[in-house]
């Protein structure tokens, strides 16, 4: 809504340039264009029926004038921009009490520049009245009697000011009169306070049975169950924790033996580590000397792009940004470009996201390939009943091969 020129600035006398006071400026200068008796849009008192309606314009004036002055090409933008101001409370139509611009006939009337009443002044006039279409609303009365227990010390001085008023209002001829009304009226439209009552009661079932679905949309286990795994996992790799269980060899760092650094750097697979990797898929992946055993296995069973695209992913999720969008390009050209000369097999949805991502090359690009990677594969029906990955089905092998299985 336009505000006084004092309102604009600060209490030291300096222009206010909030965001905000900065974008009111804007639409009041634009308001203010409007308004112009020569190049504005035209005024106009029209009749309805028996009576005339002063000071309006429709909302198609609107719309028009903005097409033609702010340089606006879609009808839809000009429209939005009208119904922001409108929501503002610059213009307002008089039909109704609804805060937005319609490209048709519907009058609109623009607010004063320097209308600003107290909403407590306001609320004591209506209460005046003895019109039945003035009759406070439930959420106005309430608005006023919070008012009236704030203001309880000034209230004989509000109600005296909006006694006055009322006496000056009807010293005005009924033109003047009528528009200021809907003026009023259009100013507590904007700045009312939220009615409570139906639609929040509404809101508030809604969110919970919404949070109560989800809550029962979640999954479960039984705390025995979970103990029960817990257990299994402890005793699985108890042997592993140097808490529990000696290390063999000892740890180099709080002894004179340095046998496991040898055999780090030997890059050997002994005996313990390789029961590790029969613990799951996961655990080869985490071991360097197991992903390298893999890789080895799988080029002797041509078919290591799979693994090596994985580690390719992985690898470029810690490589600097400068370097990812060169490295993403050289991933994409050796794997899934059209020949590349390492072609993996994923689905089309994923190939089709990965295709969208290497426009805007990211650390996680080939996300949704690498997850598809892992996703298909043949059913191992002489290990387990589950549908195993393409990789997983290789380690099975691999772990077979070693133990002679």
């Amino acid at each position: 809504m336009a505000q006084p020129s004092s309102c604009a600035q600060s209490s030291n006398g300096v222009a206010d340039e909030s965001p905000n006071m900065l974008v009111y400026r804007k639409m009041e200068d634009t308001i203010a264009r409007m308004q112009d008796e020569k190049s504005g849009i035209p005024i106009r008192t029209v009749k309805s029926f028996l009576s005339k309606i002063p000071s309006v314009f429709s909302g198609s004036d609107i719309v028009q004038w903005m097409q033609k002055n702010l340089n606006i090409e879609d009808q839809v933008e000009a429209l939005h921009l009208g119904t922001l101001m409108a929501a503002h409370g610059y213009f307002f139509p008089i039909s109704d009490h609804v805060l937005m611009l319609k490209d048709d006939g519907t009058f609109y009337r623009f607010q004063t520049p320097y209308f600003w009443p107290s909403n407590s002044v306001y609320l004591c006039k209506r209460t005046m009245q003895n019109k039945a279409r003035l009759e406070l609303a439930d959420y106005e009365a309430e608005s006023l009697a919070r008012l009236q227990r704030a203001f309880a010390r000034k209230w004989e001085f509000i109600f005296m000011q909006a006694e006055a008023q009322a006496k000056v209002d009807k010293k005005r001829d009924k033109i003047e009169r009528k528009i200021l009304d809907s003026q009023e009226r259009a100013f507590w439209d904007v700045h009312r306070p939220v009615v409570k009552g139906f639609p929040q009661i509404c809101a508030c079932l809604l969110f919970q049975i919404q949070h109560w679905q989800a809550q029962l949309d979640r999954h479960r286990l039984k705390m025995s169950k979970v103990a029960e795994s817990l257990l299994s996992f402890s005793e699985q790799y108890i042997e592993y924790d140097p808490f529990f269980t000696t290390p063999e060899p000892s740890n180099p760092w709080i002894s004179d033996d340095v046998t496991s650094w040898d055999l780090e750097a030997s890059k050997e697979a002994g005996q313990q580590r390789v029961k590790r990797w029969g613990f799951g898929f996961d655990e080869v992946l985490k071991d360097p000397v197991g992903r390298e055993q893999f890789l080895k296995f799988l080029e002797s069973e041509f078919s290591s792009e799979n693994l090596r695209f994985w580690l390719a992913v992985q690898e470029l999720k810690k490589r600097p940004i400068r370097e990812v969008p060169s490295r993403v390009q050289e991933i994409w050209d050796e794997f899934l470009a059209p020949g590349a000369p390492s072609a993996i097999n994923v689905d089309s949805r994923s190939y089709d996201k990965t295709t969208q991502n290497i426009k805007d090359p990211g650390r996680y690009a080939f996300q949704d390939a690498q997850v598809c990677v892992f996703l298909t594969g043949p059913r191992l029906s002489l290990v387990s009943p589950k549908v195993f990955s393409l990789m997983e089905w290789h380690y099975c092998q691999l772990y077979y091969k070693i133990y002679k299985l």
